[in-house]
């Protein structure tokens, strides 16, 4: 048996040692340069102030929408937002498609064509000369699945400092994504290599998906087998005849096997914590019933919605010194209002109080909870308002692949006795459900993003992100160490079978 183990860490480590290597180098990449995104408060920045003059209702955009033989019905969000330095009524449906209705003429938009996506742009970049490049419906920064219902996605190049490349969609005219130069270089290094998106052809990609899996669980055999080999060779007691402990005389054999006693264990929690972000075979999917968001509204904002004008709206918040980006029309327990989001994307909550308009900055706890109780048809175990992150409700920063989840606090945790031990968090200040995790989930959390990034929440904390990174640096370059160790050894190990090969030939 340990003939066997020593043979399969020996035959593994050499097909994997290389890719381990590159892991840990766009690893540490990735602590400081993530993937293109266009974080909430990046795309809020961008917009201008909405202005009071504006004239159309939502009534009149749904009504606009409706004779262009929309389902208004359908309607799930109404948004008041610019496109093209233009403010625009969005109307989203549950299937993920949008109508843009513009919120000064009444006028349905035409299709965004290229001088709409250099309008966005511009907007996107005041005063900076844009190139358009053409459309793309997929290229290796656009494989986020969130993008789409944009796609096809106009390409246009800023002449800014920073020779930003932005993505519009074809959908709406609006900026969904923003990519320096420099983040797009680094990435080679960084996230485009450590996910091999290299071989990733679409952003459902079943091959990308299976190859990755099967490269990881190949990497988890080869360093569990390898710390197995390695304790077992290890004298914890009396030493070898050459006086040390370890039996490995030539010098990268003894610091493999010495690097690997060290950083072998965070080497294999890292590569299983791999595998398990692919999720292999849905087995951290939710098992039970999803919280039924529409439940909890208690209506669609195409039939709910507050009576008083738009222009009312914004007046009110211009004068509480509030300058909205954009106006949006939901529906919370049966009463509709309105979430208005600054550049910053700090919100205001919109309602009525009789005949008048109130503005606020979050919901009543006992409003929120309430409402929460209609989201499982099972009892509430426990309601707690958070004032601080937990274990699973938190944020990241915006070099991290969630870095544009919103996150804020105070936050409502609803913990359900239903059978999957439900978590529901719901955003005191949108009255929104973030998150919601089972308790399958909540072990996939810690099997990927506690042992992949040690993302708890004390690490995240201001002030001490920088000890987390730090740890996390050194461990890399452990890793690496152990990874170039076995490179030469690889490289020696299939030297040698070659020229044995070649001997044998007649």
């Amino acid at each position: 048996m340990r003939r066997i183990v020593y043979l399969v860490h020996r035959w593994t480590g050499i097909a994997m040692c290389a890719l381990v290597a590159l892991w840990f180098v766009s690893g540490v990449v990735m602590l400081f340069v993530g993937y293109p995104k266009l974080t909430p408060a990046e795309r809020l920045a961008a917009l201008p102030p909405l202005a009071v003059g504006v004239t159309t209702e939502p009534a009149q955009a749904l009504a606009a929408s409706r004779a262009a033989g929309a389902n208004v019905a359908a309607v799930s969000t109404i948004t008041l937002t610019a496109i093209g330095a233009r403010p625009h009524y969005q109307l989203l449906a549950q299937d993920g498609r949008t109508t843009q209705v513009d919120a000064i003429t009444g006028a349905l938009a035409h299709q965004p064509d290229a001088q709409a996506a250099l309008a966005a742009a511009r907007m996107f970049r005041p005063g900076v000369a844009a190139h358009y490049t053409g459309l793309v419906e997929e290229d290796r920064w656009t494989h986020s699945r969130g993008l789409n219902p944009h796609r096809p996605l106009h390409v246009v190049e800023l002449d800014d400092d920073a020779a930003t490349r932005v993505y519009v969609s074809s959908a709406t005219g609006q900026v969904m994504l923003d990519a320096p130069r420099a983040e797009r270089y680094w990435n080679f290094a960084g996230a485009w290599l450590h996910w091999l998106y290299l071989l990733r052809q679409q952003n459902t990609d079943p091959v990308w998906t299976w190859i990755l899996i099967g490269l990881a669980a190949v990497g988890t055999l080869s360093a569990v087998t390898g710390m197995v080999n390695g304790v077992q060779r290890w004298r914890f007691r009396g030493r070898y005849k050459s006086g040390a402990r370890t039996p490995y005389r030539e010098l990268a054999m003894r610091w493999h096997h010495l690097l690997g006693l060290v950083f072998g264990v965070v080497l294999c929690t890292w590569i299983f914590s791999g595998l398990m972000s692919m999720n292999p075979l849905g087995v951290f999917d939710a098992r039970g019933a999803k919280p039924d968001a529409g439940a909890m509204q208690g209506g669609s904002p195409a039939s709910v919605r507050l009576p008083q004008p738009v222009a009312q709206v914004l007046a009110l918040l211009h004068a509480q010194s509030f300058a909205p980006r954009e106006l949006e029309w939901r529906v919370f327990d049966g009463a509709p209002f309105i979430v208005a989001r600054d550049g910053s994307n700090d919100t205001r909550i919109v309602q009525a109080d009789g005949e008048r308009l109130v503005v606020a900055r979050q919901w009543p706890q006992a409003r929120l909870a309430a409402a929460a109780r209609k989201l499982l048809a099972y009892p509430v175990q426990s309601v707690e308002l958070l004032s601080a992150p937990d274990a699973y409700y938190y944020r990241r920063g915006d070099a991290s692949m969630y870095g544009g989840n919103e996150r804020r606090l105070p936050a409502l945790r609803v913990v359900f006795d239903d059978p999957g031990r439900t978590w529901v968090y719901l955003d005191a200040a949108t009255g929104q459900v973030v998150l919601s995790v089972d308790s399958t989930q909540r072990i996939g959390r810690w099997l990927f993003n506690f042992l992949h990034s040690w993302d708890l929440p004390a690490l995240l904390a201001p002030g001490q992100g920088w000890v987390r990174v730090a740890v996390l640096v050194v461990l890399s370059l452990g890793g690496l160490l152990l990874s170039a160790t076995a490179i030469v050894i690889a490289v020696r190990r299939v030297r040698r079978v070659v020229l044995v090969s070649r001997a044998e030939i007649p």
